[in-house]
């Protein structure tokens, strides 16, 4: 008799291991597959359902098995706990692993790196390609006066609280979240020495941004950009036009000009610093910290001028009489000349 109940059993196991050992498979089993060593990136938009993040994983090659997903989902209540977001997903991932890790919507921050942009245009563009709102949404806001207003900005100024920088921030913030970020961290920035820095010099923090802005356009090279805005400082101070050629750049919204022409002077707008004395209306680019220090800290000088070096090091000669400065002027073009012939020469021996 007791021969008979152990056959049967471990015809029950057996049966029970039958049944059971699919389901085990469909929940703990390596689901999700990704090649090579870089997660998959999973980004969730609102609106989006169990169904549609099934669809994407699927589509993507991410899953093989989609009922298994549903299913898992549906047991682990998925379905009401969908979360927009940007999600790593690892190779080897059992669908409860894939599951619970979407429902707990713990996502990844992306790391938002940039550099300079010139325009907010620019600015907008390059954020929507990196977070869940739109380029649309993010210049309505940046071109939104009223909005401004109540930070003490306009559409002139809203550029200034962008410092380039890289910033840890979730994919699915809104444009607004994203522009209170910056907000914050522009704030952090001027910190009390920076502030303090800025008081002997009596400008404003939009004030110091858009000279910064100035010197950014005008050098690359961080170790002249004290004496560089020494230069701008001096003729705030004496009230001289600023007369700097990236203004007339940015009002003619035209970047790709190497040469300042009599005819680009005729430009009628605030930022053409040939034509409106004082400081533009608001920042011709986002400096960089260094540009911004560069000015806090300008060189105390009598220089009035500046010219790019004739061996294109990227530095300039610096002039305190315009004679001297007509001196360096025309020999810099002399070679900018030179170098135009030799580059016409070999684009005809190339032909």
């Amino acid at each position: 008799m007791r021969k008979y109940i152990s056959i049967a059993l471990l015809i029950l196991v057996g049966v029970g291991a039958f049944i059971v050992y699919p389901y085990y498979q469909t929940i703990f089993a390596p689901t999700v597959h990704v090649e090579g060593d870089t997660p998959y990136e999973l980004f969730i938009y609102n609106g989006m359902d169990y169904t549609d993040v099934g669809k994407q994983l699927l589509d993507d090659k991410v899953i093989s098995d989609p009922e298994g997903f549903h299913w898992v989902a549906e047991q682990m209540n998925y379905p009401n706990h969908v979360y927009s977001g940007r999600y790593l997903l690892r190779d080897g991932m059992s669908n409860r692993e894939l599951v619970t890790l979407l429902r707990s919507g713990k996502q990844v921050p992306i790391k938002f790196t940039f550099v300079k942009f010139r325009t907010v245009e620019d600015l907008a563009r390059y954020a929507g390609t990196k977070f869940a709102f739109t380029d649309i949404d993010l210049l309505g806001l940046l071109q939104d006066n009223t909005y401004l207003d109540q930070f003490g900005l306009n559409q002139h100024t809203a550029i200034a609280i962008f410092i380039p920088n890289t910033y840890e921030m979730y994919w699915n913030i809104s444009a607004e979240q994203f522009f209170n970020r910056m907000l914050k961290e522009y704030r952090n920035f001027w910190n009390d020495a920076r502030n303090k820095k800025r008081g002997p010099w009596g400008l404003t923090r939009l004030e110091i941004m858009t000279l910064a802005s100035i010197v950014e356009e005008e050098t690359n090279m961080n170790d002249e950009k004290k004496r560089m805005a020494g230069v701008y400082l001096n003729r705030v101070r004496k009230k001289w036009p600023l007369e700097a050629d990236p203004t007339v750049k940015f009002a003619l919204k035209n970047f790709e000009i190497k040469r300042v022409l009599n005819s680009h002077l005729e430009v009628d707008s605030p930022f053409n610093t040939y034509m409106y004395e004082g400081i533009p209306p608001g920042p011709i680019c986002t400096p960089s910290p260094a540009s911004i220090d560069g000015v806090l800290s300008g060189e105390r000088h009598s220089y009035m001028f500046f010219c790019a070096k004739a061996d294109f090091s990227g530095y300039h000669h610096y002039s305190k009489t315009l004679a001297e400065h007509n001196r360096y002027a025309q020999l810099y073009h002399q070679k900018l000349n030179e170098r135009a012939r030799e580059e016409r020469k070999k684009k005809k021996a190339n032909k």
